[in-house]
C-alpha cells in the first residue's frame, strides 16, 4: 500500500462504495420519507450482491497484491519461514483487506439464508472491519514520523467516523442521518486515500523542504528541518480543511438534487394516479346514471301501461 497505486486503487474503490451508499440512501429516503429503513448494503437489479463482490474482488486483489505480487520474491517470508522488518507492513494491510473480504462474503451469506437478525448482524461485521482498519493504522509498524503521518492521522479520523456510524446503526436502522454521515465518511476516505497518494508519491507535490527517502526498499517522504516538517504537516491540515468543506458542500447539493428530483416524480406519480381514479369513478358514475335512467324509463312505461288498462276495463 505504501505507492502511489496502493493508495489511489483502493481509495478508488472506497469512494465509489460511498457515493453509492449516498446515492442509494437519499433516494430511498426522498421516496419513502416516513417509513425509511436504511439497508447495510443495496442489491441492484441485474445481479443482487454486485456490492458484497466488488468488494471481496478488490479485497482480494489487494492481498494478493501485499503478500504475493509487490515481494521481490513474490511471498513475504525470510527463507527460515519468518516476516522480515520490511514486510510488516504488508500483513497490516492485507489484514485489512482480509476483514472487508470476510464482510462481504457474510454479507451474501447472511441475506441468502435469511435470518431475522440479518442488518444488524451485518452492520457489526461492518463495525469490525472499520474496527480492524483503525487499529492496524493506528499501531502501525512504520513509524510515520514525517508527512505521512499527519495524513494517516486524519484517515484515521474518518476511519473512526464510519466506526460510530456503523455502531449506531445497528441500533437505529431508521435514521437517515446516520446513514448519510457513515456513507459520506467512506467516501471521504477514499477521497483521502487518493490525495496521500499523489501528495506523497509524487515528487512535484512533495511540499518545500521535504524529500523522497528510500528505507528498507520502500520510498518515504522526510523533511530536513523542523521548520520544514512543521510546514508540511501544516499544509496537510490546510489540505483536509479544504476537503472538508468541498465534500460537505458536494454531500448538501447532491441531497438537494436527488430530493427534488425524486419528489418531483412522485408528485407526477400521485397526479396521474389520482387523475386515473377520478376518471374511473366519472366512470363509474356514468354507468350508475345509465342504470338510473334506464331504471326510469322502465317504471314510466310501466306507469303508462297500467293507466292505459285501466281506462280500458273503465270503458268496457
Amino acid at each position: 500500500m505504501g505507492t502511489l497505486v496502493g493508495h489511489v486503487a483502493p481509495g478508488f474503490g472506497f469512494l465509489l462504495i460511498g457515493l453509492w451508499h449516498l446515492f442509494n440512501h437519499i433516494k430511498l429516503h426522498a421516496l419513502n420519507p416516513k417509513s425509511y429503513n436504511g439497508p447495510a448494503w443495496f442489491p441492484t437489479s441485474k445481479f443482487k450482491y454486485i456490492e458484497p463482490v466488488l468488494i471481496m474482488a478488490g479485497s482480494a486483489a489487494s492481498v494478493a497484491m501485499e503478500l504475493f505480487i509487490g515481494p521481490d520474491r513474490h511471498q513475504p517470508l525470510d527463507p527460515d519461514g519468518t516476516i522480515p522488518s520490511n514486510h510488516l507492513h504488508n500483513f497490516e494491510h492485507s489484514l485489512i483487506s482480509m476483514t472487508f473480504f470476510m464482510y462481504a462474503a457474510f454479507a451474501i451469506i447472511l441475506d441468502r439464508i435469511h435470518i431475522q437478525s440479518q442488518y444488524g448482524l451485518t452492520q457489526l461485521l461492518g463495525a469490525i472491519a472499520f474496527g480492524q482498519q483503525l487499529l492496524l493504522f493506528h499501531l502501525h509498524s512504520a513509524d510515520h514520523m514525517g508527512p505521512e503521518g499527519q495524513y494517516h492521522l486524519m484517515l484515521q479520523l474518518l476511519v473512526l467516523i464510519s466506526l460510530s456510524t456503523s455502531v449506531i446503526g445497528i441500533g437505529l436502522p431508521n435514521s437517515f442521518l446516520v446513514n448519510f454521515v457513515r456513507s459520506v465518511s467512506i467516501f471521504f476516505q477514499g477521497l483521502w486515500l487518493i490525495t496521500m497518494g499523489f501528495m506523497l508519491w509524487t515528487p512535484g507535490l512533495i511540499a518545500k523542504g521535504c524529500f523522497m527517502n528510500d528505507e528498507e526498499g520502500h520510498k518515504v517522504v522526510r523533511c530536513s528541518s523542523h521548520e520544514a516538517l512543521h510546514r508540511a504537516n501544516s499544509l496537510v491540515n490546510i489540505q483536509f480543511s479544504w476537503l472538508i468543506i468541498a465534500v460537505t458542500v458536494f454531500a448538501v447539493s447532491f441531497y438537494l438534487v436527488l430530493v427534488k428530483f425524486y419528489d418531483e416524480n412522485n408528485k407526477v406519480h400521485e397526479y396521474f394516479t389520482l387523475g386515473n381514479i377520478a376518471e374511473d369513478e366519472e366512470s363509474n358514475d356514468d354507468v350508475e346514471s345509465q342504470k338510473g335512467s334506464t331504471l326510469g324509463n322502465n317504471g314510466s312505461f310501466i306507469h303508462v301501461s297500467k293507466n292505459l288498462s285501466q281506462r280500458i276495463d273503465m270503458e268496457r
